[in-house]
C-alpha cells in the first residue's frame, strides 16, 4: 500500500513552490499557457474467483494492480479571446496475476505473472466562448508486455443560444497491436511469439440540457465496431472430448451502448446522480446498467457520496464453460466475462475540501477518497480503494 502515495507526496515539493506564486487578481485572460488544475490519483485493486479463462474457465483469478496517474491541465486565451486547453495525462499500473500466471502452467513462469502498463494522453480543445462552441483532438498510447495500442480523438460541441444545452459529437480510433502467447502446450514456435491486430472505431453523440435549477439531464448513444484479432490467445477451451484448444472468436464485433445521465440537486446539500445505460451487440450480449450516487454535504468543507451500480448481462453466443464446446463449435470461448451474470458494485466517497488549502498550500484544496467493493454471479469479487489530490 505504500505505492499508492509515492506519485502525490513525490510532487508535494513542486506544488508548495507554485503556491508560493502571487497570483493575479484582475480579469486579465493570460495568452501564455499556465497550469488550471492538477489531479494526482493513486488506487489499489485486487480480486479473487475461480473461472479463469486462462484455464478454460476454472481456475484462480487472482489478481492484484496499483496504479498512479497524474492529470495537467493547462489553458491560455489567444488574442481573439478563444480559450485554449491542453490535458497532459501519465499513468502507470504495476500488476500480478495468478490467472495469467497458468499460461505455462507454472508459478513464476510465465511473462505475464506481473507486468507494467504505462500509458500517456494528451487532449487539446479550442473553445470559442462568446459562441459556445469547442473543437477539441488528442492522442493516448497504452503498452505492455503483450499489448500495444495507439488511439487517436476529434470532437465538436456546440451549446444552444442560451447555452443550456449543448451537444456533443466525438470519434474515437484505437489501433492496436497483441503479441500472441499461445497456452504452452499448443505451441510450435517455443518462446517466439507472432503478432495480430486489433482495431477499433467508436462514434459518440451526446445531448445535455439544463431543465431547471434543479435538474440537469444528458443523452448518450454510441456505436462501435472492432475488427481484427479480438480473441486473446492464451485463453484456453476444453472441448467435452477433454482436448484443449485455443480461444476463438469472430473478427469482427459491432456494440451499441444508449445511455442517460440525471442530476438533481435536493437544496443545498444533497445531490442525487442517476444513470441509466442499454447495450446490445452482435455476439447476443444484452446488458441493463443501473447507477446511483448521493452526494451529501456534512459540512462545508466535508461530504460523503454513498454510491450502488447494478449490472446484468446475457451470455454471449459463443460462449460455454469449462469442457462444454464440441468440434461442431465455429467460435469458443470459456471467458465468464462474456457470459451471463448480474453484478452488484457499491461503496462510498469522502471529499474533504480545507479553505485554506491541504499541507499548507491554498490552491492545493481537495482530497478524496474512495472504496468500492465489487461482486458477481460467477464468484467474482473485487476491492478497490482509491485516493485523489486535487491542485486547482
Amino acid at each position: 500500500m505504500k505505492r499508492i502515495f509515492i506519485t502525490g507526496f513525490a510532487l508535494l515539493g513542486l506544488l508548495r513552490a507554485q503556491a508560493q506564486t502571487p497570483s493575479d487578481s484582475t480579469d486579465y485572460k493570460s495568452t501564455k499557457l499556465k497550469v488550471d488544475e492538477i489531479n494526482l490519483v493513486s488506487s489499489y485493486y485486487r480480486q479473487d474467483g475461480n473461472n479463469s479463462a486462462v484455464t478454460g474457465g476454472i481456475g484462480t483469478e487472482k489478481l492484484t494492480d496499483v496504479s498512479n496517474t497524474i492529470d495537467v491541465k493547462l489553458i491560455r486565451y489567444s488574442k481573439s479571446g478563444k480559450k485554449h486547453t491542453l490535458d497532459v495525462e501519465a499513468g502507470i499500473d504495476y500488476y500480478t496475476s495468478a490467472s495469467s500466471d497458468m499460461i505455462d502452467l507454472q508459478a513464476n513462469s510465465s511473462a505475464s505473472s506481473s507486468d507494467i502498463r504505462f500509458y500517456p494522453s494528451f487532449n487539446y480543445s479550442i473553445e470559442n466562448e462568446e459562441k459556445g462552441n469547442t473543437l477539441g483532438f488528442g492522442l493516448s498510447s497504452s503498452s505492455e508486455f503483450d499489448y500495444q495500442s495507439f488511439g487517436g480523438n476529434v470532437s465538436y460541441s456546440q451549446k444552444t443560444k442560451d447555452k443550456s444545452g449543448e451537444f456533443t459529437a466525438k470519434f474515437q480510433a484505437y489501433l492496436d497491436q497483441v503479441k500472441l502467447i499461445e497456452p504452452i502446450e499448443l505451441r510450435t514456435n517455443g518462446n517466439h511469439y507472432g503478432s495480430a491486430s486489433r482495431n477499433t472505431f467508436a462514434g459518440s453523440l451526446s445531448y445535455s440540457q439544463i431543465i431547471n435549477k434543479n435538474l440537469q439531464i444528458v443523452f448518450l448513444a454510441d456505436i462501435i465496431t472492432q475488427n481484427g484479432f479480438l480473441s486473446l490467445p492464451f485463453h484456453r477451451v476444453y472441448f467435452t472430448d477433454g482436448s484443449v484448444h485455443q480461444e476463438n472468436l469472430p473478427g469482427n464485433r459491432l456494440k451499441i451502448p444508449l445511455g442517460v445521465r440525471t442530476s438533481y440537486f435536493l437544496g443545498d446539500n444533497i445531490i442525487i446522480r442517476a444513470y441509466y445505460r442499454y447495450y446490445t451487440d452482435d455476439w447476443d450480449i444484452k446488458s441493463h446498467t443501473a447507477d446511483i450516487e448521493v452526494p451529501v454535504k456534512i459540512s462545508p468543507f466535508f461530504s460523503l457520496s454513498p454510491f450502488y451500480r447494478f449490472y446484468t448481462q446475457s451470455a454471449a453466443k459463443y460462449f460455454k464453460p469449462y469442457e462444454a464446446h464440441t468440434g461442431t463449435d465455429d467460435y469458443y470461448t470459456s471467458n465468464y466475462d462474456l457470459s451471463k451474470f448480474d453484478s452488484n458494485f457499491f461503496g462510498i466517497g469522502m471529499k474533504f475540501t480545507p479553505i485554506k488549502g491541504l499541507f499548507g498550500i491554498k490552491h492545493f484544496n481537495t482530497i478524496e477518497i474512495r472504496y468500492g467493493h465489487y461482486s458477481r454471479t460467477t464468484a467474482l469479487n473485487a476491492d478497490i480503494v482509491s485516493i485523489n489530490l486535487k491542485y486547482k
